[in-house]
């Protein structure tokens, strides 16, 4: 071996590690919670939530920031509601409440907040029964008004060709709005239906009666989508101006024989089999993140994950953009790491929603371990969202250190803000050595992220020198300047 070739396998070995540890300080690192799979059912309350904190146990210590739980996977509930039936996903029967008597959003809100989670309520907007045999309560929608619906391959379906169902699923999200402090609400990629070959969607006669003026049954379907994405946006932002809208299309948007600006893939298309016009919503704004899945491996023939990253780095720049992951063929094909270098070359891509939670939580092939120990090792506050709130929380006052019961307390007082732009909902502390420089966009500096106003300090050998470092977040995270206290003990 030459000496230039060890000489650059030493520098490989020396700053790989470094590289590797180097973390974005701020990234979604989300993971779905689904209901619709059925992992709940026949679980005793007592049983659910026993899962669901040891989930949130677990994706918390693999570094997770964000969960996207579903609540209404088809025109049910998993929330107390008077417009829709509990959730036969949730007790086995629709429209039956859960005994003994619980809200798992309101627990699920209550759960992540605690651990320091954001949570996103994610809805099915248009689905309203699945293949699953089971009977639909008298207060479902299909019971009540069967003819705003139609049948299609198993799958009943809200018409997206009609208001009324634009106004109904619209009065269902303000409702969750307004009740409960989500974080989010999120919809993942079921608009139109997944084509089934040789089946045709049942909307013609809906076309011929009221195309506004569209010649193009497809160019209609997508005005149908529209309008409902731009209306479920201004539902959601004039309710609560802070609650995020997040969007999870198919991954792949156009073929590239199909839109000289499309992809180099050869699948189904989010523009013209779901109708779903991704890009128009990203130029719109009616997105605040967007969430591509894109759960194929790097190499695959129809639609290879470097390719698709890529592509929607380069062209959804309007809005927060994270990849959605498969966490099983990430690992079948031993691909994590070459992923997530794929995500540092990215300039816009910041976060990772992991499909699914369990997978994580289980371990598959090592997955979660990976994250706690390198990729997510570190805390990381959400990324900023500026079209929503930009302006920064003042700075904290009063910062102190206290003695209690013989152990170092950092102390500090909220600083005052007047409304939900400003007000301080969270704290970021960070500790550097002695002499050490300080910045606050080193992720591996964090101590913590919290929403109390004091912090138990470490137990350190007899005078040890610190300056620790604490700064205000507000609902969007927008961080304040800091304040500072050099500490001895």
């Amino acid at each position: 071996m030459n000496n230039l070739l060890k000489r650059i396998l030493f520098l490989l070995l020396v700053f790989l590690p470094l590289a590797v540890a180097a973390q974005q300080k701020r990234q979604f690192r989300g993971a779905w919670i689904q209901s619709v799979n059925g992992q709940f059912m026949g679980l005793s309350t007592q049983q659910m939530q026993q899962t669901l904190s040891y989930q949130l146990d677990e994706l918390q210590k693999d570094g997770c920031n964000a969960i996207i739980f579903q609540v209404r996977p088809e025109c049910d509930a998993l929330y107390e509601s008077k417009l829709e039936p509990w959730s036969y996903y949730l007790t086995g029967e629709q429209g039956k409440a859960p005994s003994p008597y619980w809200d798992p959003l309101a627990w699920m809100i209550t759960e992540c907040h605690k651990r320091g989670m954001e949570l996103h309520a994610w809805i099915n907007p248009y689905r309203a029964k699945t293949k699953t045999a089971h009977k639909n309560s008298a207060g479902h929608i299909v019971s009540r008004h069967p003819e705003r619906c139609f049948e299609y391959d198993g799958l009943t379906l809200l018409n997206p060709a009609l208001k009324e169902n634009r106004d109904y699923i619209c009065a269902v999200v303000m409702d969750i709005v307004e009740r409960y402090d989500v974080d989010g609400l999120h919809m993942d990629d079921y608009f139109y239906p997944y084509p089934t070959a040789g089946i045709e969607i049942p909307d013609a006669e809906d076309f011929a009666n009221n195309s506004e003026g569209f010649t193009d049954i497809g160019d209609w379907r997508r005005h149908n989508v529209d309008l409902f994405v731009e209306q479920l946006a201004e539902t959601v932002h004039n309710t609560k101006p802070w609650v995020k809208v997040g969007i999870s299309p198919f991954g792949i948007y156009r073929n590239l024989k199909n839109d000289p600006k499309g992809s180099r893939t050869s699948g189904l298309q989010n523009y013209d089999q779901l109708y779903a016009d991704i890009l128009l919503w990203d130029k719109k704004g009616w997105m605040d993140y967007c969430v591509p899945q894109l759960y194929w491996e790097i190499g695959h023939k129809a639609a290879d994950y470097d390719e698709l990253i890529h592509w929607w780095n380069a062209n959804c720049r309007n809005t927060n953009l994270y990849i959605g992951e498969d966490v099983e063929r990430t690992v079948k094909y031993d691909q994590q790491t070459r992923k997530m270098a794929l995500h540092r070359e990215q300039d816009h891509v910041n976060g990772i929603v992991l499909w699914y939670a369990k997978a994580a939580v289980d371990n598959v092939g090592g997955y979660g371990t990976r994250l706690r120990t390198d990729y997510w090792r570190y805390p990381a506050l959400q990324p900023l969202t500026p079209w929503i709130d930009h302006r920064a929380p003042g700075k904290v006052k009063k910062l102190k250190t206290i003695e209690v019961e013989g152990r170092q307390v950092l102390c500090w007082t909220a600083p005052k803000g007047k409304d939900w732009t400003d007000m301080p909902t969270k704290y970021v502390i960070y500790r550097f050595d002695k002499g050490e420089r300080i910045d606050t966009d080193n992720a591996s500096k964090i101590v913590a992220i919290t929403s109390d106003t004091h912090l138990e300090l470490p137990e350190q050998p007899h005078k040890t020198r610190h300056t620790y470092v604490v700064t205000a977040l507000d609902r969007m995270q927008n961080e304040s300047k800091v304040r500072k206290l050099k500490v001895k003990y």
